[in-house]
């Protein structure tokens, strides 16, 4: 295990971690205790993944958006630069329950320039016991197993479909977006309903910190513990996980 060092995202229901590259290595969905759908945490080969590969050459750097649970990395290359904010959905709909969905959304945000970069997008469902087949269709790229237990995944996105399950090169002219799913979406996926769902998460968990008490000292390392533990609670028992990983 070469990265001992990772950012958490999650909504109550499941969670991801992911690496200092912004790669997603470990992730189980629909919930916290499912089989894994990334898992190269584990192992590099076979696990499955959700790379992001930039130009040679880039710095990456990576922070949380401040008292919320949404992890930005950052990419530059002169001035070519651009922010990925990874999250899951987590905010109170309009009959005031939860929208918790077993969703990751990986938002493109352009800074500058005209970056380049490609993607590794490598699922492997079912702790990778069988292989999992890719498949574009018309509004996704659908995944599945191909023997044992049947699952499922989808991809959702505004980059081209061919050239993501290619690895092959994109270059990020305005803000773009992945979001990933187990469940197939009955509405047509776009940026702009991407960004509410990111604009509603981020306050959902500025208003939840904003409740919690504040300290003298140290506040800033509370509430970001604080964010953790309420991110590894689990929404239908309300017990805080003792590791992401199972």
């Amino acid at each position: 295990m070469d990265n001992l060092n990772y950012g958490v995202i999650g909504n109550c229901k499941s969670g991801a971690l992911v690496s200092q590259e912004g790669n997603i290595e470990w992730c189980c969905l629909p919930e916290f205790n499912s089989s894994s759908v990334f898992a190269s945490i584990l192992d590099k080969n076979i696990g499955g993944c959700f790379d992001i590969i930039p130009e040679e050459g880039t710095e990456i750097t990576q922070k949380y958006v401040n008292r919320t649970n949404i992890l930005r990395t950052r990419f530059r290359k002169g001035e070519n630069i651009f922010d990925v904010f990874d999250f899951m959905p987590r905010y109170i709909n309009g009959n005031h329950q939860h929208y918790t969905p077993p969703d990751i959304i990986r938002f493109f945000q352009l800074v500058s320039g005209k970056p380049k970069f490609r993607v590794k997008y490598d699922p492997r469902l079912e702790y990778a016991c069988s292989k999992t087949v890719n498949t574009i269709e018309e509004k996704l790229i659908k995944s599945c197993t191909s023997s044992g237990i049947y699952d499922s995944l989808y991809l959702y996105t505004g980059f081209d479909q061919q050239k993501v399950m290619n690895g092959e090169e994109l270059e990020l002219n305005d803000d773009g977006f992945f979001l990933l799913s187990y469940n197939q979406k009955l509405l047509k996926q776009t940026i702009d309903r991407i960004k509410l769902k990111f604009e509603r998460t981020k306050v959902y968990w500025l208003n939840w910190s904003e409740k919690n008490r504040r300290f003298s000292k140290y506040n800033d390392e509370i509430t970001r513990s604080a964010l953790v533990l309420k991110l590894l609670s689990f929404d239908k028992s309300g017990a805080v996980l003792a590791a992401l990983t199972t």
